[in-house]
């Protein structure tokens, strides 16, 4: 690894320079046309021969011997969030900011790019997936898999951003890491009338509430509480008048779960459940399920070797880390390649962590060169093909 640290310490500047960039500069899903362009110009003036993906944004880049491949990803979308961590570097577009750390992520493999690419003979083949729109249902990782990045490999790798683990260390866990999430948008309607007369027209709103309470309450009587199943409405809108029973209601909301098996079996037994729920009440409804991402699965040997990586950092740098009911697109590629995915702490120490997707959500940039080490490591450190 001698390799790596003696380039860290030539290039540790320029890699938060390009993480700062990036975080001033953040672009939303399947928009991240400068950030496809700013990976494009430093993976070629390192000698490389990066590709754009087929929809315009996104980049794949091959390197190394002919054989097994190991493939790196990072994600590099933005969210809706305005900033407010009133950083020298914040985000200069309203209402868009990197609130995730894909700012990071981006960072960390154009670095790892860098470093493979002047380390000399590799002993495996490596594909860096710099991926975008991780942020959307059903994630721009499926898009990638269309593109074929997935074929030839042997494993796939990715770190996220953890800002409930301390700088230094790295959250590993064999098996389900994340969870799987679907959206449930439920339209209902009703011809409306009078509160003083619901036996003369479809009560909206009680079936609403029959819904919002019933759906979670049977879900959580008819699957294994062991699946980490969990089913919460996010949003709930109908009427104006206190005495008028709306014609139009709408329910939104999200199911999810840490197994794999029970994901193939939510979409029907929602659709079963809200029809014996709303039968009695005469309430016509449109139901839109969407799936959208499976668990992430991290595969044995793949974490054994993100293990054996990050153990090589420091003694104290491997960190156990509970299972997410998050959910991340990086699963698709594990439907078609094992692989693992890793947490990487970024928080300082300092207060209390504040948590993704939140406004104020930074990170201490000396996890850069943790996430570096730690992807750069599964190369370097690989057997000989």
């Amino acid at each position: 690894m001698r390799h790596v640290d003696e380039w860290l310490a030539r290039h540790g500047e320029e890699l938060i320079g390009w993480r700062r960039d990036l975080h001033a500069h953040p672009e939303l899903s399947r928009q991240e046309f400068r950030t496809t362009d700013f990976v494009l110009a430093e993976l070629t003036a390192a000698g490389l021969s990066p590709q754009r993906l087929p929809l315009g944004t996104g980049v794949v880049c091959d390197l190394g011997p002919a054989g097994p491949v190991i493939a790196l990803r990072a994600d590099m979308d933005a969210l809706p969030i305005a900033e407010r961590t009133g950083l020298p570097f914040a985000s200069t577009v309203d209402g868009v900011s990197h609130s995730c750390g894909h700012d990071a992520h981006t960072s960390i493999l154009i670095a790892v790019a860098k470093i493979l690419a002047s380390a000399g003979d590799l002993p495996v083949g490596v594909r860096l997936v710099f991926q975008p729109a991780e942020e959307v249902m059903p994630g721009g990782a499926r898009d990638a898999v269309e593109a074929g990045v997935t074929q030839g490999v042997s494993r796939f790798f990715a770190l996220h951003c953890d800002p409930k683990l301390e700088v230094g260390k790295v959250g590993l866990r064999q098996g389900a890491i994340t969870s799987a999430a679907d959206h449930v948008d439920l339209l209902l309607h009703s011809p409306g009338g009078h509160t003083s007369r619901p036996h003369l027209t479809a009560d909206l709103i009680h079936a609403m509430g029959t819904v919002i309470t019933g759906l979670p309450a049977v879900l959580s009587r008819r699957i294994d509480p062991r699946t980490g199943t969990v089913m919460v409405w996010g949003a709930a809108h109908a009427g104006n008048a206190a005495n008028a029973i709306p014609q139009e209601g709408r329910l939104k909301g999200t199911v999810r779960t840490g197994d794999h098996a029970t994901w193939a079996l939510l979409e029907p037994l929602v659709r079963e459940v809200i029809g014996g729920l709303l039968a009695p009440l005469a309430v016509p409804y449109e139901l839109n399920y969407h799936r959208g991402v499976p668990p992430v699965v991290n595969d044995v040997e793949a974490t054994a070797m993100l293990h054996r990586s990050v153990a090589a950092i420091s003694d104290d740098a491997v960190a156990d880390t509970p299972q997410s009911g998050g959910g991340e697109d990086f699963s698709w590629y594990l439907e078609h390649v094992p692989g693992a995915m890793g947490r990487l702490g970024v928080w300082n120490g300092a207060g209390s962590p504040v948590d993704l997707h939140q406004p104020n959500f930074d990170l201490d940039e000396r996890a850069l060169a943790i996430g570096v080490r730690t992807l750069a490591g599964l190369v370097l450190g690989a057997p000989a093909a």
